[in-house]
C-alpha cells in the first residue's frame, strides 16, 4: 500500500500543478489516466482505444486524459493496476476470475474491480485446413500458439483444453502475439493457433483471409459442461459470415468477456462518471468498433466474477440496469 501512495501522489498532485479542475469542478481527479490493452493483433488495443478516444472527446467538465497504454495483456494489467502504475485496464474475465481468487498461478489476491462488461471473447484453436487436425483432441503431440507468454490465457486455455482430454504436457505450447501466429501458420511452424476476441478478430480475419483455415469444433456436451462449471465460460455463437472460412454458424465459447477494470481504491467519483460518460456515448464507442455495442441494458452491468466498483455499481443503479440477487 505505501508503495502505491507513493506512485499515486504524483497523479493527483499533476492537476494542482498545470491549474486542471476534477470531475467535480475541484481537484480530486487525475489530469491522466493510463488504460492497459494489449499486443496488437487482438481486440483489446482497438476496443480500449475506442472507449478512451470516446472518453476524452465527451470529457465535458470532467478533467481527465485517458491515455491507452500497449501490454502483454490482462495479466500484466492487473499487477500494473496494483502497483498503480494503471489506472484503467482492459482484462479478460477470466483472468480477472482468478487473479481476485488468487488461485490458477497468482500468487496473491488481488483488489480489482469491474468497471464495465464489454464484448465476449470468442475464441477457439484454428489449423490449416491440410494439417488434418479435425478436433481439439487431435492437439496431443502438436505445437500450438496458446497466447503472449505471461498474458495468463493459461487459466482459460487448460479448462477448455482439459475438457477435451488434453493437458498442457501433452503438446508443445508456443507463446506469441495473435497476428504473429497467423505467419506462423503459414510457415508450418505451429500447428494450431488459438485465436479470438470480439467478432470480428483482426487475427482471424487475417488467417482467413491469408489462408485455407478451419475452426476445430468444440465437443457439443464438454461446452455446455464449461458453460455450467465456470461463471466466465458462456456459450456463443459466431455467425457463418464472420469469417470468409466459415460456411455455417459455429457455436463457440466466450472464454471470458473482455472487460474494463480498475483497482479498489480507485476515487467512486471518478469511476462513476466514468461509468456514465461511457454509457451515455456507448453509441460513440459502437461506431469505433463493434465491441461497443456489447454496453447495453443486458450485458454492461453482468457479473463474471469480479465484483464491480462501486462507482460503476451506483452508475448501474441509478440508471435501472443493475441485476438484482436471483434476478
Amino acid at each position: 500500500m505505501k508503495n502505491r501512495l507513493f506512485i499515486l501522489l504524483p497523479a493527483l498532485v499533476l492537476p494542482l500543478a498545470c491549474g486542471g479542475e476534477g470531475a467535480d469542478g475541484g481537484s480530486a481527479n487525475p489530469r491522466f489516466l493510463s488504460m492497459g490493452t494489449a499486443p496488437v493483433g487482438g481486440a483489446f488495443p482497438v476496443v480500449g482505444g475506442a472507449i478512451a478516444e470516446v472518453l476524452n472527446e465527451n470529457r465535458g467538465e470532467n478533467n481527465w486524459r485517458v491515455q491507452p497504454r500497449g501490454t502483454k495483456g490482462s495479466q500484466e494489467n492487473i499487477r500494473r493496476l496494483a502497483r498503480g502504475e494503471l489506472q484503467l485496464a482492459m482484462s479478460n474475465s477470466a483472468i480477472s476470475y482468478f487473479a481476485v481468487l488468487g488461485e490458477s498461478g497468482w500468487e496473491q489476491s488481488y483488489e480489482i474491480r469491474a468497471v464495465a462488461t464489454l464484448a465476449p471473447n470468442i475464441a477457439t484453436f484454428v489449423a490449416k485446413a491440410d494439417s488434418g487436425l479435425t478436433s481439439l483432441s487431435d492437439l496431443a503431440g502438436k505445437r500450438a500458439m496458446v497466447g503472449v507468454a505471461g498474458a495468463g490465457f493459461e487459466m482459460f486455455v487448460e479448462p477448455l483444453l482439459a475438457a477435451h482430454g488434453v493437458t498442457y504436457d501433452d503438446f508443445t505450447q508456443v507463446y506469441g502475439t495473435q497476428s504473429g501466429a497467423v505467419d506462423l501458420l503459414g510457415d508450418g511452424s505451429i500447428d494450431a493457433a488459438f485465436l479470438g476476441g470480439a467478432v470480428p478478430t483482426g487475427s482471424v480475419t487475417q488467417a482467413s483471409s491469408t489462408h485455407d483455415i478451419v475452426f476445430l469444433p468444440f465437443d457439443e456436451e464438454k461446452r455446455q459442461q464449461l458453460a455450467h462449471d465456470y461463471p466466465f465460460f458462456q456459450l456463443a455463437t459466431i455467425p457463418a459470415d464472420a469469417y470468409s472460412d466459415l460456411t455455417e454458424d459455429y457455436p463457440g465459447l466466450n472464454v471470458g468477456s473482455m472487460h474494463l477494470i480498475t483497482y479498489a481504491d480507485a476515487d467512486e467519483e471518478l469511476i462513476y462518471r466514468i461509468t456514465k460518460t461511457m454509457w451515455e456515448n456507448r453509441q460513440a464507442i459502437a461506431e469505433k468498433h463493434p465491441a461497443g455495442r456489447a454496453i447495453n441494458e443486458a450485458n454492461v452491468a453482468r457479473d463474471t466474477g469480479t465484483p464491480f466498483h462501486p462507482g460503476a455499481e451506483r452508475f448501474y443503479r441509478e440508471i435501472g440496469i443493475w441485476p438484482e440477487a436471483g434476478g
